[in-house]
């Protein structure tokens, strides 16, 4: 055990003699009493940070993580530049490798991405049934392809410009063509344990407590590569590029036969030899701290297959948790998300409207804020608590439109950094009849372009939503198209409840193929109002361009209830082609309906039929 030099204890005493003695054991660096203090993590705190840290980068972008994958690529053409020039100049191995891990450096100390440093925190999420295995390969593509551009453009420039000397060209193209004679098992062996060094320096730079300790202890583990002949893949990638670049050869060659066997290497060596062997020696309380109470874990079936089997990730912090989204039981419950309560007054006054059709309703806003990502969500914090005030004082306004109705009324506020995917968390919380939302420009669909996870969402609603254009809203003449299907049976619910609420005349429209089956559609609809208590709708049916037909029927309209179709109305919205081929040719507003859907895991694989 280290200790540190100050000594912490407890002094129980209340003489003045006690006191002096106290302090004397204390002047001597001697515990006179309670516990001394570690100068070092432990190896679960150790695990916590690995953890913490993996929680942002898992939920980085592409971007972001390919273009710090370029740049430690672009590092360890540093590197590569450095080993040559030194190795062209002396003749001692030891000083040639002097300079060597000044790329790695840039990389560590930078913050870069670097391959073979993604083998042990976003590991050890996988580990903790946090991350998904197919989010571990998405984010080691991305990391490898951003190292493999960064690295072969620095091969590049070294091979086409004068940045060598004509000595150090030839001195780097012998240094490279040592990696290509070696065999493929002895370079797999030798990139396991520049993978354990890389792993292992990854896991000591979260146990340092200062960045002193940090240059020197990765100066030292990086210097083992080179002088221990060992293969590093970012590094191999250069070197062979370097080669087809100079004409000694062929690309694909130099790729199965050098960089592919160092990957492989250096990846088992990371995962198994470090990540995996760390994990089982921390304790089973290796996360049991406040931020990660509570925290979910993925199914079996979800670490394995990812979206296609629910999540592929959960976050530490999960801002949804602990918000009060309950109501009581037998309560037809409407949810509204708002992102904006000074332009959604109108999206919350619809939804009361649909609420107080039902003799007991509860309508429930949830004011989702969305913050920069490095924000702190803790509850406890003081920026977090005067963004909630804030809120709490927006929707105020809000609170009225509400007390309006004959409904009862909760609201509740989400500080997150996933203000789209946390509706989806809310509503599935929450377990609502309905979730009405806006859309548009500044709304949460217009945001989720922007956020990966949507179409995994999308695809497997949580309960019925709703998704209003909020321009207008006048709920006095109703267009209901339709051909059948659960998304019209919600759109006839929504129509019913806008008649039963303010009295709305409902017109229901089919398109038949064409002019002879036009009897037939009008046959078929007459049944389905009927069988959805609309027989006092007014029935259209006509023929021809489905959108076409919609657009005329919409002329003399206030609302337009679209149904969803096989492909799903929410999932068009998000890619944006919706837009251009109904709703923007509409003059009045429009409602979108769809149903969650129990798909099977093989129609989830292969998509919709």
């Amino acid at each position: 055990m280290l200790w540190t030099g100050r000594v912490d204890y407890i002094d129980v005493s209340e003489d003045d003699g006690d006191d002096v003695a106290a302090t004397a054991h204390e002047e001597s660096l001697a515990p006179s009493t309670g516990s001394v203090v570690r100068d070092r993590f432990s190896s679960d705190e150790v695990f916590q940070r690995i953890v913490a840290d993996a929680d942002h980068e898992v939920t980085s972008s592409a971007r972001e993580l390919f273009a710090a994958g370029v740049a430690g690529g672009l590092a360890i053409s540093v590197t590569f530049l450095l080993y040559v020039s030194l190795s062209a100049q002396t003749d001692s191995p030891f000083l040639a490798v002097l300079l060597y891990p000044l790329g790695f450096l840039y990389i560590i100390i930078g913050g870069y991405q670097l391959y073979t440093e993604n083998t042990l925190p976003p590991v050890a999420l996988v580990l903790e049934r946090l991350a998904s295995i197919p989010a571990l390969l998405r984010h080691w593509t991305i990391v490898f392809s951003g190292n493999f551009v960064g690295g072969a453009f620095g091969a590049l420039v070294l091979a086409y410009t004068g940045v060598f000397e004509p000595a150090a060209a030839a001195e780097a193209i012998y240094i490279s063509e040592k990696g290509i004679e070696t065999g493929w098992w002895d370079l797999f062996v030798k990139g396991a344990f520049a993978g354990l060094i890389v792993a292992g320096v990854v896991w000591m730079d979260f146990a340092a407590r200062d960045t002193i300790s940090r240059v020197v202890l990765v100066y030292i583990a990086f210097l083992a590569i080179p002088l221990g002949n060992l293969f590093h893949s970012v590094v191999s990638v250069t070197e062979t590029i370097f080669l087809v670049a100079e004409g000694e050869l062929a690309l694909l060659p130099g790729l199965g036969g050098f960089v592919l066997p160092v990957l492989l290497g250096n990846t088992v060596g990371g995962v198994v030899l470090v990540t995996i062997v760390n994990y089982y020696q921390t304790s089973d309380r290796r996360l049991e701290i406040d931020r990660f109470e509570g925290v979910r874990r993925l199914s079996t079936t979800e670490m394995v297959l990812g979206r296609v089997a629910g999540r592929s990730y959960v976050p530490l912090f999960d801002s949804v948790d602990g918000v009060n989204l309950e109501v009581e039981d037998g309560a037809y419950h409407v949810l509204v998300p708002v992102s904006n309560p000074r332009l959604e007054r109108e999206l919350v006054e619809f939804a009361c409207t649909l609420a107080s059709a039902h003799e007991d309703a509860v309508v429930q806003t949830v004011h989702v804020v969305q913050t920069p990502d490095r924000m702190d969500l803790d509850r406890d914090s003081g920026q977090h608590r005067r963004i909630v005030r804030e809120s709490d004082r927006l929707m105020a306004d809000v609170r009225e439109t509400v007390d309006a109705h004959d409904v009862g009324y909760h609201h509740s506020t989400i500080v997150s950094n996933r203000s789209f995917e946390d509706v989806f968390d809310a509503a599935s919380q929450a377990d609502p009849d309905l979730v009405v939302m806006g859309w548009g420009e500044g709304q949460h669909w217009d945001a989720a372009r922007a956020e990966s996870p949507f179409d995994q969402l999308v695809g497997q609603l949580p309960c019925d939503f709703l998704v209003v254009d909020p321009r207008e809203l006048d709920p006095s003449k109703v267009l209901l198209p339709t051909k059948g299907g659960p998304d019209s049976t919600l759109s006839a619910s929504v129509a019913r409840d806008l008649r039963t609420a303010v009295g709305a005349e409902v017109t229901l429209l089919q398109v038949a193929e064409n002019e002879t089956g036009v009897a037939d559609a009008e046959a078929d609809l007459r049944d389905w109002a009927g069988e959805n208590d609309l027989e006092d709708a007014e029935v259209r049916v006509e023929h021809g361009n489905v959108e076409d037909a919609i657009v005329r029927s919409a002329a003399d309209q206030t609302l337009v209830i679209l149904g969803a179709t096989e492909r799903g109305l929410l999932s068009r919205l998000l890619h944006g082609t919706l837009h251009r081929d109904v709703a923007d040719r509409l003059e009045c507003s429009v409602a979108m309906a769809e149903r969650p859907t129990d798909s099977s895991l093989v129609r989830r694989v292969f998509g919709r039929s």
